[in-house]
This record gives C-alpha cells, sequence and structure tokens, in this order.
C-alpha cells in the first residue's frame, strides 16, 4: 500500500539530515511539488514559524495520515 506524495500532505523524514538540523522524524508539509519524485517541505514549529524549508527525495519522506487509509 502505496501513496504518492501531494501538495500540502504532511510527511515525516524518514532519516537525519544534520546538515539542516533536522533528524528522523521530524514533520514538515509539502508547499511545492518540484519534480516527479521531489518535493519542498517546511518544517515549522508549533507557533507555526518556519524553521527549514529544502528540496527532499520521495525516498526521504513518509506521509502521515489522520485518518484510515483509504485507496484513490
Amino acid at each position: 500500500m502505496t501513496a504518492s506524495i501531494r501538495l500540502l500532505d504532511v510527511v515525516a523524514l524518514k532519516a537525519d539530515l544534520p546538515d539542516n538540523g533536522l533528524v528522523r522524524g521530524q514533520v514538515g508539509t509539502v508547499v511545492e511539488l518540484l519534480a516527479l519524485d521531489a518535493y519542498e517541505v517546511e518544517f515549522s514549529d508549533d507557533e507555526g514559524r518556519a524553521y527549514a524549508l529544502l528540496p527532499l527525495r520521495e525516498r526521504d519522506l513518509m506521509i502521515l495520515h489522520h485518518q484510515p487509509y483509504k485507496a484513490v
């Protein structure tokens, strides 16, 4: 069961990105589709302040689901 990442999906990192100050599990939002498997992801704190914005590949991300998964 895999789903393609879409604009505004909430995602989590699958691995640490120490050069960007990010660790596995940090949550971000897809804010731009850059290519077939590349996305601009914004990481924000609980107050909505962005602390990182970077391009990432689909292989680096996991989609988070807040409701039961339904195939489209």
